[in-house]
C-alpha cells in the first residue's frame, strides 16, 4: 500500500529514491516547470545543454530518466512533459504518467506544479490513478508501487492546500474502485454479485464512530415485480442472473440541496435478441460503468462530509438471450405506468433508467443526474475520450463547469423537439423505445429519458465512449475501466452545496 505525504522540501536535496519534475515546451526550447527551480540551481549552466543533447522537448506524455551523479539528492530525475500550457489538466495527466514511468523505487518525490489547491489535487489525484493496475486475475501480481509518494509543494503548509491533496486521495480512491467493478469479469459480477458488492462497500464506509451514514435498499427481483419495475424486469428476464434496483440515501442534517443520481448498470450486454456482433462483446462487461460512478460518487460525498442530500439509484440487469428474453414488438411497463414498445433489444439501457429515474423523481429532488454508457452514436459524435451531456440547459452547463474542474471531457449536444415526435411514434404504447433511424441516435435516447424525468432539472451524461480504454495508457488513464464521471458528479455536487 503506498502512502502518500505532503511537503514543502526542496526537489533538489530531497532523498527519495526518484524525483519527478516537469517541463514545459517553449519558445526557446525546454524548459523546467514551477516547483523545479531548485533542480535548475542545482545543475546550472550545465541543463540547457544536457536537455538539447537528451532531446527533451517537454511535448505532452514525454518521459526522460537522468541518473543524477550526486548533482541533487534522489539518484534518478524524472522529466515529465507537461506540453505548452501548465494547468490542472496538464498536471494531472504528467503526474499519471510520471507513475509509470518510476517501477520498483521505494519511494518518488513528485514536484511538478503545485502552488495551488487545484494543481496539488492535480498532481495527487494524476499520480494515484496514473499507477492503478487491475491484476485480481493475474496468477503472479508482483507490485512495482513505490512505498512512498511525497507531494511537493511551496504551499505544503496552507490549509487550502493540505485540504484539497486529503480530498484528492478521497476521489482518486474511489475514481480506482470504479474501475476495480469496470474491470471484474461479467462471470463474477453478475447483477446479484454487484447488488453485494455495493452493500459490502456500504457496510465497511459506515463501520465505526464518526463514519458517515449511507442507508441501503436493495430490490431483489420478487421486490421489483411488487413495485411494477418493468424496464428492469423486461431487460434481466433473459438472464439467469436476477436483476436487482440498488438505492443509497446519504442525508446529512444540515443538507441545504437535494441531488438524485441515478447510474445505469447493464453487467453484460449481448444486445439480447438483437445480438451484438460478436466483436462488440468483448467489452460489454463496462456496460455497468455509470452504476459504478454514482455509486462511488456518493461515497465520496458522503466521506467529505459535504452539506447535501444525495438519493441514488442504481438499476442491474444482465442483458441476454434465452426464452424469456424481451422481444422486439413486446411492450413494457414502466415503474409509474407508461408503456413502452420495444423495438431493440440492444437498446435496454434507457428501459433499466426510465424505472429508476422515476423512483428517483417521487422523492422531489432539486436536481437530477443521470450517468450511462448508453449509446453508440455518442462515441460515433464525439470519439472514446469525451462524453455527451445533455438536459436542462442550466444544468448541464453545471455539469461541464464541474468536468473542467475535475479534468474530465465533456460536450454539450441538444435534445432537438424533433426527437419527441420520433419517441412518441409507438402505434401501439405511450413511447417507442428506439426506432432505426441511423441519425440521432444518442439524442433520441436523451429525449426518452426526458419522459421520465417530471419536469426536474436533469442532465444525462453519456460516457459510453470514455468509460472504457481498450487502448494503451495515456496521462492518468490506464487500459480498460477509467472511472471516468466519478469527479464530475463530486464537483457538481460541491458546486450545488455551496450555492445559495
Amino acid at each position: 500500500m503506498t502512502t502518500y505525504t505532503l511537503r514543502s522540501a526542496s526537489p533538489a536535496k530531497t532523498k527519495c529514491d526518484a524525483v519527478v519534475v516537469g517541463v514545459v515546451q517553449a519558445a526557446k526550447g525546454a524548459e523546467l516547470a514551477d516547483g523545479a527551480d531548485d533542480v535548475g540551481k542545482a545543475y546550472g549552466r550545465k541543463l540547457r545543454p544536457l536537455l538539447a543533447t537528451l532531446g527533451v522537448t517537454g511535448k505532452t506524455g514525454e518521459v526522460v530518466k537522468i541518473p543524477t551523479g550526486g548533482t541533487l539528492g534522489s539518484p534518478l530525475l524524472v522529466l515529465v512533459g507537461l506540453g505548452r500550457t501548465v494547468d490542472a489538466v496538464a498536471v494531472r495527466r504528467a503526474s499519471g504518467v510520471a507513475a509509470r514511468a518510476v517501477s520498483n523505487a521505494a519511494s518518488v518525490a513528485v514536484a511538478l506544479p503545485g502552488g495551488s489547491p487545484e494543481l496539488v489535487r492535480a498532481a495527487t489525484e494524476g499520480h494515484l490513478l496514473g499507477g492503478y493496475s487491475f491484476t485480481e486475475y493475474k496468477k503472479e501480481s508482483k507490485s512495482t508501487a513505490p512505498g512512498e509518494v511525497v507531494v511537493l509543494s511551496e504551499g505544503a503548509r496552507r490549509k487550502d492546500v493540505q485540504a484539497a491533496f486529503e480530498e484528492a486521495q478521497v476521489v482518486a480512491r474511489a475514481v480506482a474502485v470504479t474501475r476495480d467493478w469496470v474491470n471484474t469479469p461479467p462471470n463474477d459480477l453478475t447483477p446479484p454479485a454487484f447488488a453485494d458488492a455495493v452493500a459490502e462497500a456500504t457496510k465497511t464506509l459506515t463501520k465505526g464512530r464518526g463514519a458517515p451514514k449511507v442507508a441501503i435498499t436493495v430490490h431483489d427481483e420478487k421486490a421489483l415485480a411488487e413495485l411494477g419495475c418493468g424496464g428492469i424486469l423486461g431487460v434481466g428476464g433473459g438472464s439467469s442472473a436476477a436483476p436487482q434496483l440498488v438505492e443509497l440515501s446519504y442525508a446529512p442534517k444540515d443538507a441545504k440541496h437535494h441531488l438524485a443520481l441515478v447510474g445505469k448498470g447493464i453487467t453484460f450486454d449481448s444486445g439480447g435478441l438483437t445480438i451484438k456482433p460478436a466483436g462488440s462483446m468483448s467489452e460489454m462487461k463496462s456496460d455497468m460503468a455509470g452504476a459504478a460512478a454514482v455509486v462511488q460518487a456518493t461515497y465520496v460525498i458522503a466521506t467529505l462530509g459535504l452539506p447535501i442530500k444525495v438519493s441514488t439509484f442504481v438499476p442491474m440487469a444482465e442483458n441476454m438471450i434465452s426464452g424469456n428474453a424481451v422481444r422486439p414488438g413486446d411492450v413494457l411497463t414502466i415503474y409509474g405506468g407508461t408503456t413502452v414498445e420495444v423495438t431493440n433489444t440492444d437498446a435496454e439501457g434507457r428501459l433499466v433508467l426510465a424505472d429508476a429515474l422515476v423512483r428517483a423523481t417521487e422523492l422531489k429532488p432539486d436536481v437530477l443526474l443521470d450517468v450511462a454508457t448508453l449509446t453508440g452514436h455518442m462515441v460515433v459524435a464525439l470519439g472514446d475520450r469525451v462524453a455527451g451531456v445533455m438536459g436542462s440547459t442550466e444544468v448541464v452547463d453545471d455539469v461541464l463547469a464541474a468536468a473542467t474542474t475535475a479534468g474530465e471531457e465533456m460536450w454539450p449536444m441538444p435534445i432537438p423537439e424533433a426527437m419527441s415526435e420520433r419517441i412518441h411514434s409507438s402505434k401501439v404504447a405511450d413511447l417507442a423505445q428506439h426506432d432505426w433511424i441511423r441519425w440521432g441516435g444518442g439524442l433520441f435516447a436523451a429525449a426518452f429519458l426526458r419522459e421520465f424525468t417530471a419536469g426536474i432539472p436533469w442532465a444525462h451524461l453519456d460516457i459510453a465512449g470514455p468509460s472504457y480504454n481498450s487502448g494503451g495508457a495515456w496521462g492518468h488513464v490506464t487500459p480498460g475501466g477509467t472511472g471516468v464521471a466519478v469527479g464530475t458528479v463530486v464537483d457538481f455536487a460541491r458546486a450545488l452545496a455551496a450555492s445559495e
